[in-house]
């Protein structure tokens, strides 16, 4: 199998990985999916991941998201080769290591790829998070309303469900969200990757490139506040400038940035549990 015949035949990559036809080597691909490096005959090198028993749609909504973006011609993103129930094969990026030069020019890719916008807020396909399930419904209200109610109210109740946060830190959340409509900021639907913390960052030779993303119409500071997560990306301050430079960001963009943090940190609580409860509060008062 080389790489015109995996663009031909995606469907025979499971029968190629049973029959060990190609070389297989374990990479890093997140707690959720089993990641891999496949070799194929041409030399041409594939990136895989797979999960027994994803839920209906996982990858697709996944593949989706990165043809949509890619669409954009802005940020670098992996052309999708095979699309499968429990399996998504994508174009292989050789990593490399932050530059100033690579970090400047993903600010100005970012800025292009959210101007490039959206119909709505939301999406026209079901999404997903982690394995969680993402509410992509569209709907005309504001991006506040939109976000709270789609993006930070559910995963209060999942994380309360799960017994991550108590019936107490919910009622502090719930007053955080109400705060939000007030924080202002609105802005017609940008095309963002959804879930831009620094582990879905893949730094090449001379541009950063964006994996698995959680695609959606949002708001474009949704992706910069991510960034900054989980000990943040490289460069941080370099990419934030060159973006601004590039698509100026609107006033009191940083008083908001706990608002969109929220989000992932609600996520990781109710997926991960009680560990990240003390960050998800902090994150809560800040907007109180």
């Amino acid at each position: 199998m080389d790489l015109p015949y995996l663009r031909e035949h995606p469907e025979h990559l499971p029968a190629f990985l049973t029959h060990q036809r190609l070389r297989e080597t374990p990479v890093s691909g997140g707690s959720i999916c089993v990641a891999q490096r496949l070799t194929l005959e041409d030399g041409a090198s594939v990136f895989a991941k797979s999960l027994t028993g994803a839920p209906d749609g996982f990858f697709a909504a996944e593949a989706a998201g990165l043809r949509w973006l890619r669409e954009a011609q802005a940020v670098p993103v992996p052309e999708v080769l095979v699309e499968l129930p429990e399996l998504l094969a994508l174009e292989w990026i050789e990593p490399d290591e932050p530059s100033k030069p690579a970090a400047e020019r993903f600010g100005r890719d970012l800025a292009d790829l959210h101007r490039a916008g959206a119909d709505a807020f939301g999406a026209p396909w079901p999404g997903f998070i982690g394995r969680l399930p993402l509410d992509n419904a569209a709907g005309d209200a504001r991006w506040a309303e939109w976000f709270v109610a789609r993006r930070l109210a559910p995963f209060v109740k999942l994380s309360v469900d799960r017994g991550a946060i108590s019936a107490a830190d919910a009622a502090v959340l719930d007053r955080a969200l109400e705060r939000i409509p007030a924080l202002g900021g609105d802005e017609p639907p940008a095309r963002i990757h959804g879930d831009l913390w620094s582990g879905n960052v893949v730094w090449a030779a001379d541009r950063v490139w964006l994996v698995d993303p959680a695609a959606h119409g949002g708001h474009r500071e949704t992706d910069l506040a991510l960034l900054a997560l989980f000990g943040g990306t490289p460069l941080l301050e370099r990419v934030i400038a060159a973006y601004d430079e590039a698509w100026p960001l609107a006033d009191g963009w940083r008083t908001r940035v706990p608002a969109h943090q929220l989000y992932l940190l609600l996520v990781h609580t109710a997926l991960f549990g009680g560990g990240y409860r003390d960050a998800v509060m902090r994150a809560g008062r800040a907007l109180l």
